[in-house]
């Protein structure tokens, strides 16, 4: 897949499933490769920086697989950020399927 692509909606996918369930950054990964390949160095950047903005709060949870775990938890600003990224996405998907569509 284009890498670009990726790029431009790896946010609102981040968004996306922590606004179902609160996760840790490699459960991320995981999730989103299910759809398109992302590799951890692209994703770790991202949830610093979302954090920082206060989309997210973080917290502790221990494991039984290893050291506890970092989970992101949305924050209400994080919500209102996911619900405007994806009418743009729906509207921008609809523009872009008219176009090709129209070939």
């Amino acid at each position: 897949m284009n890498v670009q692509f990726k790029k431009g909606v790896l946010e609102l996918c981040v968004l996306s499933l922590t606004n179902k369930k609160d996760c840790y950054g490699y459960e991320l990964v995981e999730d989103i490769s299910k759809k398109f390949e992302i590799s951890e160095g692209t994703i770790y950047p991202l949830l610093r920086r979302m954090t920082k903005e206060g989309l997210f709060s973080t917290y502790l949870k221990e494991s039984t697989e290893g050291p506890p775990r970092k989970y992101y938890k949305l924050t209400s600003k994080g919500v209102r950020l996911k619900d405007q990224l994806t009418m743009e996405w729906v509207l921008f998907t609809k523009g872009v399927n008219e176009l090709i569509e129209g070939e």
